[in-house]
């Protein structure tokens, strides 16, 4: 059943801040000139400013990083008046001459509420997380981590990137291990000197909150460093790149196999996804029609493969944004089912179906605007395509000549080996979260199901593949898991946020675990809107009455 709230629903923002403590109540209202202690801790006889300053130019021993490395040093440190924080930026430098530095940012703010939390990066990382802005699917209005007095931390991951899938960096094994599942413990134990050196002492708690690859990272940091971590949030997940990017790559072999026969234009992709939403968002499914999917199984009973093929073929010799072809059925066939690679990878022989035909609209991931890609592909090929293509190339085969439509894991046992290594590198598939779990460690764990570039399959897959190894009672003790219909990579047509770092806080902190919480779509034309965000495997369903836009209207109900 839905949680019953205290508070109304329309008011996050202004509720958060005055749910924070006095002092940090008082930081965001308040000239932070006024605010900034005279001296800073520990009792240093220097100012906050002063102590800040005294940062720059520091070095970070190797010693104090877990991980290899040659040590940290302190690029830059500059106190911040309007937001009354310390920024530190600087990089840990590798083993290899020939690896790429890690960038990071640590931001200490004046008034630290004794806690630290790390937010991870986006795609192939690769640009610098600054680590001062809201916290991943934080609602509209909310007061960021940094000013509710968060000591915030990010990286890039380990190297630069030119593009969100510029998968040059992989060429370097150095770089590689980073990107995969090392940056994060290495920012983190640099971060956590850093803290001790300004405050005096270690953060009392230490969050992760990611989405994409930052929920990948989220999940590195729960599964491989559970030592470190009280608590994380992963919102839509690449938990296993390797996998997902060798699938994405099978999308790109769907619609760009047999000379582009397949391939399915914007005007094809609306024709479909108009299809679906037609049978599929029905009153007599999930109680109303508003534009969001949210009775996925039903759907899948009335719209299906054979649904396309009986009511979508064209007639002979006609090709146009009216039907879809036998090459493009059988590209959405291929699309909807799922890949197997042949073998295992990080303990995942097959990788699930996209939601082609249950409400992904494939509007940022999109097929592409033309029916074959260029080698090295670019923004007008498929974005799928973009990442399979890079992980075959640069991290998996290592052959810039190489044309990934012609890609095959299975073509030598070379390859095959170097695809199942690679994985005990980029996928966590396989990492026991017990130690985590014994440690008193909680995970909130998300998805849409519009996701067109990730499917949330893969993310239940995960969620069952735990279940599985925990069993039902141990896994509900330390992970919720919510499926958010409508909610595509962080868009859709239900573009959801929620209070996910205050429920964290407080399960973690309080012993509170979640339970249904609620969601604000942010979408422009229907701004405001809220839904219940179900624990899987319920879903929201209308009741008949009250405001089709006001969660209360809805129960969580059985699949």
């Amino acid at each position: 059943m839905l949680r019953p709230r205290s508070r109304p629903i329309t008011s996050f923002g202004t509720e958060l801040k005055t749910r924070a403590p006095p002092f940090a109540r008082f930081a965001v209202g308040l000239c932070p000139l006024l605010l900034a202690p005279a001296v800073a801790w520990p009792d240093s006889g220097m100012t906050v400013p002063q102590s800040c300053a005294a940062l720059s130019g520091a070095h970070v021993a190797a010693g104090a990083i877990a991980l290899p490395t040659t040590g940290a040093v302190i690029e830059s440190a500059e106190f911040k008046v309007h937001g009354n924080y310390c920024a530190v930026i600087g990089t840990i430098s590798p083993i290899s001459a020939s690896a790429p530095n890690i960038e990071f940012e640590v931001n200490l703010p004046s008034n630290w509420n004794g806690k630290a939390l790390q937010m991870g990066g986006a795609a192939f990382d690769g640009v610098l997380v600054k680590a001062t802005g809201p916290a991943v699917l934080e609602p509209d209005g909310s007061a960021t981590p940094l000013q509710r007095g968060y000591a915030t931390l990010g990286s890039d991951g380990g190297h630069k990137g030119l593009a969100p899938f510029d998968g040059s960096f992989g060429m370097n094994d150095e770089a590689l291990l980073n990107y995969g599942k090392e940056s994060v413990k290495k920012t983190h134990d640099v971060a956590l000197d850093l803290i001790r050196k300004h405050y005096g002492r270690a953060p009392r708690r230490f969050y992760f909150v990611g989405s994409s690859q930052g929920g990948h990272e989220a999940l590195d940091a729960a599964a491989r460093y559970p030592a470190d971590y009280d608590g994380v949030i992963s919102d839509y997940p690449a938990y296993n790149v390797t996998l997902l990017h060798l699938a994405s790559l099978n999308v790109g072999k769907a619609i760009y196999g047999h000379d582009g026969a397949g391939w399915l234009s914007p005007g094809k992709t609306r024709l479909l996804v108009d299809a679906v939403y037609a049978a599929c968002d029905t009153v007599a499914l999930d109680g109303v029609r508003d534009g969001v999917i949210s009775n996925v199984a039903g759907c899948n009973k009335v719209f299906n493969i054979e649904t396309v093929r009986k009511t979508l073929t064209c007639r002979a010799g006609v090709d146009d944004d009216t039907c879809l072809t036998a090459a493009q059925i059988q590209a959405v066939a291929q699309i909807t089912s799922p890949y197997r690679p042949g073998f295992a990878i990080a303990g995942m022989s097959e990788f699930p179906r996209w939601p082609l035909l249950e409400g992904a609209v494939f509007r940022v991931s999109t097929f592409g605007s033309r029916p074959m890609p260029s080698n090295p592909p670019t923004a007008a090929d498929a974005l799928l395509y973009n990442a399979g293509a890079a992980t075959s190339r640069y991290i998996l085969a290592r052959d810039l000549a190489m044309d990934p439509l012609t890609f095959d894991p299975n073509s030598s046992d070379w390859l095959r080996a170097r695809t199942q290594y690679v994985g005990t590198i980029m996928d966590v598939s396989d990492v026991d979260l017990t130690s985590f779990r014994k440690k008193g460690g909680k995970i909130i764990l998300t998805h849409g199901t519009a996701d067109d570039y990730i499917t949330p399959y893969n993310t239940i897959a995960y969620y069952n593949q735990q279940r599985a190894l925990q069993g039902s009672k141990n896994l509900d003790s330390f992970l919720r898991f919510y499926v958010i219909p409508g909610f595509g990579h962080g868009m859709g047509p239900f573009n959801a946020r929620y209070e996910g770092l205050e429920a964290l806080e407080a399960w973690v902190e309080k012993g509170r675990p979640p339970g249904d919480l609620i969601a604000i779509d942010v979408n422009p034309d229907d701004r405001g809107r809220t839904r219940p965000m179900c624990v899987y495997p319920t879903w929201p369903k209308y009741l008949g009455k009250g405001s089709v836009d006001a969660a209360q209207s809805y129960r969580c109900v059985e699949r």
